[in-house]
């Protein structure tokens, strides 16, 4: 566990670790595209590092100096059948995109992970890839992990998705690369469009059209350079403290701005905050900038709908924000949080009460009254980076201590995160 106190100032200069998102993919496609991908920017996380782990199970040279990771892909067929039981960690993205992957090979693997994972839901990747002709069974029988896939030729298939998840759609269209056939995922919303996209630039063929994305069978992926950008996601922590902390001014360097993935500046606008975006430009097909945040007197808003796949990883800093501003914030159409690492709806709400907020959970999100001041507390994190995280900034508004538990979860996500934190106060 780590105390943390009230901050009367932030100042400085930063660069927030690599996006994960982008740093799972592409190592995931380096692996299976013919030649080199030199990966720099990559997040030096356990979530990725899972994914290195799964990926050099199954016969890929993967070189990681920590600055620099080369991966040596075995082209799209190339995989060999892993000699143990592929074990994806904490990592949602591993579990479910690579499920993707293994559906169209020749071979059968096992796909576990840890606790967490074995409790988070994979019908929703099990049901269509099933419809796709792929042979994927829940051990268990409880449409979690571990996961037993037995490789068989696939079918293309136009799947109404009924949830906007990346994941989901990511599954299907790896899974279409191997396909006969045109494969299609049309969501209720876009979500976040990193595979589509770094997909592209590899060589596949793979269209987007507002909310559908589909994808060709390919003979072969190519391997590419690829910089991956600052992860927004842990950008969101210190954009969050700038605009809380009084006395605040913070250049954050080379973040990600992908539009599926904006959806924290947008609410940061609604909410009156004082951030502006620099040096905007693109980077191996991501678009990025530099964010400069200031102290703000915030507002609270309305979030929902189309917006929420957007910032749906940001949702709980964004909650600690609303406490914060003048009004009322409601969150809705986010139920998704009940299934990410924790139950984050309720652990926000129970934390933050903790903390003298005034916050009411709802069946898909939360209401959230600002104004009242907050106080330190001791707060269970339910080993969810995310919220630890969350909580981190909620204490350098708070009067008094606050107590982060099982505070090494960060490491999921953001390695060295607290390090930054002191550095800028």
């Amino acid at each position: 566990m780590i105390t943390l106190t009230k901050a009367a100032r932030l100042r400085g200069e930063l660069t927030v670790p690599g996006d994960k998102s982008v740093s799972h993919r592409s190592v995931m496609f380096g692996s299976i595209a013919r030649g080199t991908t030199e990966i720099t920017g990559f997040l030096q996380g356990a979530d990725c590092l899972s994914t290195i782990g799964c990926f050099s199970a199954m016969g890929v040279e993967i070189e990681n100096d920590g600055g620099r990771v080369i991966v040596h892909g075995r082209g799209l067929r190339g995989l060999r059948q892993p000699d143990r039981v592929l074990d994806c960690g904490n990592s949602g993205t591993t579990t479910r995109l690579i499920s993707g992957i293994l559906s169209g090979q020749n071979f059968c693997v096992t796909l576990t992970g840890d606790a967490s994972i074995q409790k988070r839901p994979m019908k929703r990747i099990i049901t269509p890839l099933r419809m796709m002709g792929a042979d994927i069974v829940s051990i268990n029988d409880n449409d979690c992990a571990p996961l037993r896939i037995q490789g068989k030729p696939l079918q293309g298939i136009h799947y109404q998705s009924p949830v906007a998840s990346a994941q989901v759609k990511s599954a299907l269209l790896l899974a279409g690369l191997y396909a006969e056939g045109e494969t299609q995922v049309t969501e209720p919303a876009l979500s976040r469009n990193h595979t589509e996209l770094m997909l592209r630039y590899f060589g596949a063929e793979v269209d987007s059209r507002d909310a559908t994305a589909s994808i060709r069978p390919a003979d072969e992926l190519y391997g590419r350079k690829i910089h991956v950008p600052g992860d927004i996601s842990s950008a969101a922590y210190f954009i969050a403290a700038g605009l809380l902390v009084p006395d605040a001014q913070l250049l954050i360097r080379n973040v990600g701005i992908n539009p599926t993935r904006d959806g924290i500046l947008r609410v940061c606008r609604m909410m009156g905050a004082d951030l502006t975006l620099l040096n905007e430009s693109h980077d191996s097909a991501e678009p990025v900038a530099d964010l400069l945040v200031r102290s703000s007197s915030l507002k609270g808003c309305t979030i929902e709908g189309a917006l929420i796949p957007t910032l749906i990883d940001e949702l709980p800093v964004i909650a600690v924000m609303a406490c914060f501003a003048r009004g009322e914030t409601l969150i809705r159409d986010a139920a998704e949080l009940k299934v990410k690492e924790s139950n984050r709806i309720r652990v926000m709400t129970e934390n933050l009460t903790a903390m003298g907020a005034d916050v009411t959970e709802t069946d898909d999100g939360m209401i959230i009254r600002g104004g009242r001041p907050l106080h330190g507390a001791s707060v269970p994190c339910h080993m969810d980076h995310r919220i630890a995280m969350s909580f981190a900034v909620a204490a350098l508004a708070a009067e008094g201590e606050t107590v982060i538990q099982d505070s090494e979860c960060v490491n999921i996500s953001y390695p060295g995160f607290f390090e930054e934190l002191e550095k800028i106060r």
